[in-house]
C-alpha cells in the first residue's frame, strides 16, 4: 500500500517545498527591507527544508522508476521493464518532466550550499541572496506543479509495460552530461542572487565580488564540463564523427558559457581595481538570463532537436513568463540602483584593465552572434515572415575570426601590468613568445602533414600565443626566488588556475584546428573478408553475426585493423541495434581513442547479401577538443581553493559587519 502511495508523498513534497520556497523568498528579504533580525533568520532553515522536501520528491520518482511502476505516466513513457536499471536511474532525467525536477534539485541544492557555505557573510546579505533563490525556486516549483507533474497517473489504464527510454539517451553519457550541464545552470543563479543583493543593499563594492566568485568559478567549471560531454555524446553516439554542429539546443549552453567567461574576468577586475562594478553587475544578469533563456528554447518546442525535449506551447509559454519576469525584474533593479556607484577608478589604455575589458567586449559580441543566428529564424517565423535555416557557414565565418582576434589579447594579457604599462616594456616581455608561435605555427603543418595548410598554422599559432607568454609570466614571478621550485610555491592556487584554464583554450584550440582540416572519411560497402586502407590502417572485416542485448537486437561486425607497417593489429566492434519497444534503429560506434587520434566506425544500412554500408574515420588530435575543457573546468576549480582568496572574503565579512555596526 506504501509503494503505491509513493507517487502522493513526491507530489505533496513538491507542495511543501514550494510552499517553503515562498516563505524563503518573501520573510528575508521584507525582513532585510525592514531590518527585523528575527525575519532574516528564516532564510537559512527555509533553504535547508526546501532542498531537504525536493530531493525527497526526486527520490521518490526515482524508486518509481526503479520499480517499473506503470501506473505513474512519466515512468510508462519513458521506461520499460527490460531496461537496465542504470539508465533507468537516468531515465528520470531523460524527459521533460523529469529534467525540470532534476533542475529544481540543483536549484534548492545551491541555495541549500549557499545558505551552509556563507557563515562570514552579514546576515541582511545572506537573506537577501536566499531570498532571490526564493524567488527563482517559486518560479520553477510552479512550473513543475502547474505544467510538469511527473507523479500523474495513467490510472485506471495502467499499461503492461513502458515504451522504453529513448534509445539516443541510453548511454552513459547521458547518464553523466545533464547533471554537469544543469550544475553549471543553475549555479549561475547564485552569481546572480549575489548581483541583485547587492544592487538591492546598495553596496555595489568589491566586497560582493568576492563572495561570488567561488560560485562564478565553480559554475562556470560544472558548465564547461557540461558542454565537453555533451559534445562527446554527439561525437560517438549519432554516428555522424562530428563534434559540434552549431545545433540550436548546442548553442542555448554556449551562450551562458561565453557570458560566463566574460563575468569570470570581470569579477577579477572589479574584485582587484574597484573598475567595472557596474559592468559585472549587468554580466551577472546576464549569465543566468541566458540559462533561462536555454531552458526555454529546450523545452518550448520551438526548436526540434534531438537535445531537445518537449513540444508543448503551453510549457513554453510558462517558462518565457518566467524568463521575462526575471530579466525584466532585475533590469529594473538595476536601473535604480546602479547609478549610485562611482566610476573614479581609472586606467591607461595600454593595462591590464584594459585588455580585460576588451576581451569582455569581444566575448559579449561573440555572444550576441550566436544568440542572434539561434534566435533570428525563430523571431522571422513567429512574426510569419517565412522560415529560414542559419547554419555552420554563418557562425564558423564570425565566430572564428572573433576567436583569433580574442587569442591575441589573452595572450597580451597575463603580461600587461594592472592600471598602466609602456608598449616598451610589454614589447619586450612578448616579442620572443611572438616570434617563436609564429615560426614554429608555420612549421608545424609541414613537418605534421608533409604540406602546408593556413588554418592550421593560424590555430597553432593563436594556441602558441596563449601559452608562451604565460611561461614568461612564470619567469617574471619566481626569478629572484631563492630557487626555482621556492618561486612556484609562493604562486597562488588562483594564479595557476588562470593559466590552466588558458592552457585548456589552447589545447582546445589546436584539436579543433588539426581535426577540422585533417580528418579522413570514407564510406565504403563491406562483406566479409573486404578491407579498406584509410591514414595508413587497413580495416578488414572478419565476421558479421547477430546478438541480443537487455532490450535490443544487435548485428555486430567484427573489424580487424592494422597498421600499414605491421606494428599492430587490434579489433573494434560496430553494432546496428534495433530497440525492441520503441523499433528503432541505432548505430553504436566503434571507436579506438588515443592521445593523437581517434579511429571510428560506424555501421551505416544493410545493403543485403552480408553487406553493409560502413563509416571509416581517422580523427586526429580529436581528444584535444575535450582534454582543453577539462584542463579549462580544472583551472576554475582550482581557483576556487586558494586560500588566500579565503582569507580575503573573511576579511572582506569583518569588514562589511564593522561598516554596518557603525552606519547603525
Amino acid at each position: 500500500m506504501l509503494i503505491q502511495m509513493i507517487p502522493e508523498i513526491g507530489h505533496f513534497a513538491l507542495v511543501i517545498a514550494l510552499a517553503m520556497a515562498i516563505v524563503q523568498a518573501v520573510v528575508p528579504l521584507a525582513g532585510a527591507a525592514t531590518r527585523r533580525p528575527l525575519w532574516l533568520a528564516f532564510a537559512r532553515p527555509m533553504a535547508g527544508g526546501q532542498f531537504l522536501f525536493v530531493a525527497f520528491a526526486y527520490l521518490c520518482l526515482t524508486t518509481s522508476y526503479m520499480l517499473d511502476d506503470f501506473s505513474v505516466a512519466n515512468v510508462a513513457n519513458n521506461s520499460n521493464s527490460m531496461l537496465p536499471w542504470y539508465y533507468k536511474f537516468s531515465a528520470v532525467w531523460g524527459n521533460h518532466e523529469g529534467s525540470v525536477l532534476l533542475w529544481s534539485l540543483m536549484l534548492a541544492g545551491w541555495s541549500f550550499a549557499a545558505s551552509r557555505f556563507s557563515r562570514n557573510l552579514p546576515q541582511d546579505m545572506v537573506a537577501r541572496v536566499l531570498g532571490v533563490l526564493g524567488l527563482v525556486s517559486s518560479g520553477f516549483l510552479l512550473f513543475v506543479l502547474i505544467t510538469s507533474n511527473p507523479f500523474e497517473r495513467t490510472l485506471p489504464s495502467v499499461p503492461q509495460d513502458g515504451a522504453d527510454l529513448n534509445p539516443l539517451l541510453q548511454d552513459f553519457g547521458l547518464v553523466i552530461h545533464p547533471p554537469m550541464l544543469y550544475m553549471g545552470y543553475v549555479g549561475f543563479s547564485v552569481v546572480f542572487a549575489f548581483a541583485i543583493a547587492a544592487l538591492l543593499g546598495g553596496r555595489l563594492d568589491a566586497a560582493w565580488t568576492r563572495w561570488a566568485r567561488p560560485w562564478t568559478n565553480i559554475a562556470w567549471a560544472f558548465l564547461t564540463v557540461g558542454i565537453a560531454l555533451g559534445s562527446w555524446w554527439a561525437y560517438y553516439e549519432l554516428g555522424w564523427g562530428g563534434w559540434w554542429f552549431w545545433d540550436p539546443v548546442e548553442n542555448a549552453s554556449l551562450l551562458p558559457w561565453l557570458a560566463g567567461t566574460a563575468l569570470l574576468h570581470s569579477l577579477a577586475v572589479t574584485e582587484k581595481r574597484g573598475s567595472f562594478k557596474s559592468w559585472t553587475v549587468l554580466l551577472a544578469i546576464t549569465t543566468f538570463s541566458l540559462s533561462l533563456l536555454g531552458t526555454f528554447l529546450v523545452r518550448s518546442g520551438v526548436l526540434t532537436s534531438v537535445h531537445a525535449f518537449a513540444n508543448d506551447p503551453s510549457r513554453g509559454f510558462f517558462i518565457l513568463m518566467l524568463l521575462g519576469i526575471t530579466v525584466g525584474a532585475s533590469l529594473l533593479v538595476f536601473a535604480l540602483r546602479a547609478p549610485r556607484v562611482s566610476h573614479a577608478v581609472g586606467f591607461n589604455w595600454l593595462s591590464r584593465d584594459a585588455l580585460l575589458l576588451i576581451n569582455n567586449i569581444l566575448l559579449v559580441i561573440m555572444t550576441v552572434t550566436v544568440l542572434m543566428g539561434t534566435v533570428y529564424p525563430l523571431i522571422l517565423d513567429a512574426l510569419g515572415l517565412g522560415k529560414i535555416s542559419v547554419g555552420p557557414p554563418y557562425f564558423n565565418a564570425l565566430f572564428v575570426p572573433l576567436t583569433v582576434i580574442l587569442c591575441i589579447f589573452m595572450g597580451l594579457g597575463p603580461s600587461a601590468r594592472w592600471k598602466r604599462m609602456s608598449g616598451r616594456d610589454l614589447f619586450r616581455r612578448l616579442a620572443l613568445a611572438g616570434v617563436a608561435a609564429l615560426v614554429i605555427g608555420i612549421v608545424a603543418p609541414l613537418l605534421y602533414a608533409g604540406e602546408w595548410n593556413l588554418w592550421v598554422s593560424l590555430g597553432v599559432v593563436a594556441a602558441l600565443w596563449i601559452v608562451l607568454p604565460m611561461l614568461r609570466d612564470i619567469y617574471d614571478k619566481t626569478r629572484h626566488a631563492s630557487s626555482f621550485g621556492a618561486g612556484l610555491r609562493k604562486l597562488s592556487l588562483a594564479y595557476w588556475g588562470m593559466l590552466l584554464g588558458h592552457l585548456g583554450v589552447a589545447v582546445t584550440i589546436i584539436g579543433v584546428a588539426v581535426v577540422s582540416n585533417y580528418s579522413i572519411e570514407r564510406n565504403v560497402r563491406m562483406t566479409p573478408g573486404q578491407s579498406v586502407e584509410v591514414a595508413g590502417y587497413n580495416f578488414t572485416m572478419t565476421d558479421l553475426r547477430s546478438r541480443r542485448g537487455p532490450n535490443y537486437v544487435a548485428d555486430t561486425a567484427t573489424i580487424e585493423v592494422q597498421r600499414g607497417d605491421g606494428a599492430r593489429q587490434f579489433e573494434m566492434y560496430p553494432e546496428k541495434r534495433l530497440y525492441i519497444a520503441r523499433g528503432m534503429p541505432m548505430t553504436q560506434v566503434a571507436l579506438r581513442p588515443g592521445l593523437f587520434r581517434d579511429l571510428y566506425v560506424a555501421m551505416g544500412e544493410d545493403l543485403g547479401d552480408g553487406a553493409w554500408a560502413m563509416r571509416v574515420q581517422y580523427k586526429p588530435f580529436v581528444r584535444w577538443l575535450w582534454l582543453g575543457a577539462l584542463l579549462m573546468a580544472g583551472g576554475g576549480m582550482l581557483a576556487v581553493f586558494d586560500r588566500r582568496y579565503r582569507q580575503k572574503r573573511r576579511q572582506a565579512a569583518a569588514e562589511e559587519a564593522t561598516a554596518r555596526e557603525a552606519t547603525a
